[in-house]
């Protein structure tokens, strides 16, 4: 609980030295709904705590912050995710995504890819982070390459680091043998 207090507090630090920054008005509207940010910055940083160690950290080349909504979008995103311990365990890239700031869960779009500290790979095109539970969940195709096999399918749950994932349907697996060559593709789970 401390810990949570301790981030709502950094937020609130961070969004009131956001108004300092200056207001950087666009002159055409930046969502399809016309509505313009309260407020946009550059080079944006929002990090999540556990009682001071970090759990994870968004990075995003651009922000904008819709107060009505609670919602901030950004582009070029990029998030670290860290054990307990807080060591990095693997990041997030997109092109865009958004952050619900009270629940703090995130929707990341377009080129969405997850490299972990271990060398596996996760892409698919629309991915979203829910941080009370701390998983990754996506309704579209996903494709993971772990050691020279692929898994591809529809609809995938998993943790940030991918230690445990599941694919919900369509599954394809293409393996590598011992000798190096490959089987598949082969339905099924992991």
């Amino acid at each position: 609980m401390r810990g949570r207090l301790r981030t709502l507090a950094i937020l609130i630090a961070c969004v009131s030295l956001l108004g300092g920054c200056g207001r950087e008005r666009s002159t055409s509207p930046v969502r399809s709904t016309g509505e313009l940010p309260d407020q946009e910055v550059r080079n944006f940083v929002l990090t999540e705590t556990d009682e001071g160690t970090p759990v994870w950290k968004l990075y995003a080349r651009y922000a904008a912050m819709y107060d009505a909504r609670n919602n901030i979008g950004a582009r070029a995103v990029r998030v670290d995710f860290f054990d307990p311990r807080g060591k990095k365990t693997s990041e997030l890239s997109a092109r865009e995504g958004e952050i619900d700031q009270l629940s703090r869960d995130m929707t990341a779009r377009g080129n969405v890819v997850i490299q972990t500290a271990e060398g596996t790979r996760m892409s698919t095109e629309e991915l979203r982070f829910m941080n009370r539970t701390q998983r990754v969940r996506s309704d579209r195709e996903v494709r993971v390459e772990r050691a020279g096999d692929v898994l591809t399918g529809i609809g995938f749950e998993s943790d940030p680091e991918l230690k445990h994932y599941e694919f919900k349907s369509k599954v394809r697996a293409q393996v590598r043998t011992r000798s190096g060559g490959l089987t598949g593709p082969q339905g099924g789970t992991r």
